[in-house]
């Protein structure tokens, strides 16, 4: 509120981010009535954190069908790097909001925070505070997304972050109605096996292009936009030898 009591109009930058909002919303809320791309899905959400959220990076873990928490989406391959350290060191926030379903935030070059191995590592990489928050469906939890920040964040909007994250978890344990626990426990291997694809197809590009990861990334997202078909498919397709590397590498190439 203003001094007059009027709220303070908003700025062209504020409508475009809560349109921009907006249509991420109904891109997920698609997910519960449609077939879709679970690796698109997660892409999405942790594209947003970063885009319009303010993040510097994100990431996201799902439990597997054994329960261990895995690499489900990543914003960047730094960003995986420091999932997977959480994963390997045993600790991290994203552990701690999977564990507890509550959102953990904190000052990661704090002297008191609660990963010292962890907590190092992220700021050895630029990594100076964290929000971790759960991806939980009733009493379950089925992992956490992780938003990093190189400075502290300023008007973050977590309430956002967290509805991304929960519309997110219902999306992914819609499809076919799974209610039982082994038909989530399907649906999360199935989401996880999809980045497996994912990591062999960028492999196969940054091969073949002399590209790195992230770059080979976006170029297997573009031709999965623009030609309509799903990122797991085309990566499978890619690993497989189905699909040539040079098909999708010089798509981008001639559409600009």
């Amino acid at each position: 509120m203003t001094e007059s009591g009027l709220e303070p109009t908003p700025t062209a930058t504020a409508i475009a981010q809560q349109a921009r909002l907006a249509e991420v919303f109904v891109v997920l809320a698609d997910t519960l009535v449609a077939d879709f791309d679970v690796a698109a899905l997660l892409d999405l959400l942790v594209r947003t954190c970063v885009d319009d959220l303010g993040a510097t990076a994100a990431g996201l873990l799902l439990s597997d069908h054994q329960g261990v928490l895995r690499v489900a989406a990543s914003s960047s391959e730094a960003t995986a790097l420091l999932e997977a350290f959480q994963l390997q060191a045993e600790e991290g926030p994203c552990l701690d909001a999977f564990h507890s379903r509550r959102p953990v935030s904190a000052d990661l070059t704090a002297v008191d925070n609660a990963w010292p191995t962890f907590a190092p590592f992220a700021v050895a990489h630029g990594i100076r505070s964290v929000d971790a928050l759960p991806m939980r469906l009733r009493d379950a939890s089925i992992g956490a997304l992780n938003l990093f920040y190189e400075r502290q964040p300023q008007d973050v909007d977590l309430r956002v972050a967290q509805a991304l994250a929960d519309v997110a978890t219902i999306g992914i344990l819609h499809q076919e109605g799974a209610r039982a626990g082994d038909l989530i426990i399907e649906q999360l291997q199935a989401a996880l096996n999809s980045r497996v694809l994912i990591e062999q197809a960028k492999g196969v590009l940054a091969a073949t292009g002399d590209i790195d990861m992230d770059a080979a990334f976006q170029r297997l997202r573009r031709y999965s936009r623009d030609n309509n078909a799903k990122l797991s498919v085309l990566a499978g397709q890619l690993a497989s030898g189905a699909l040539a590397a040079t098909v999708v590498l010089e798509w981008k190439q001639s559409s600009g």
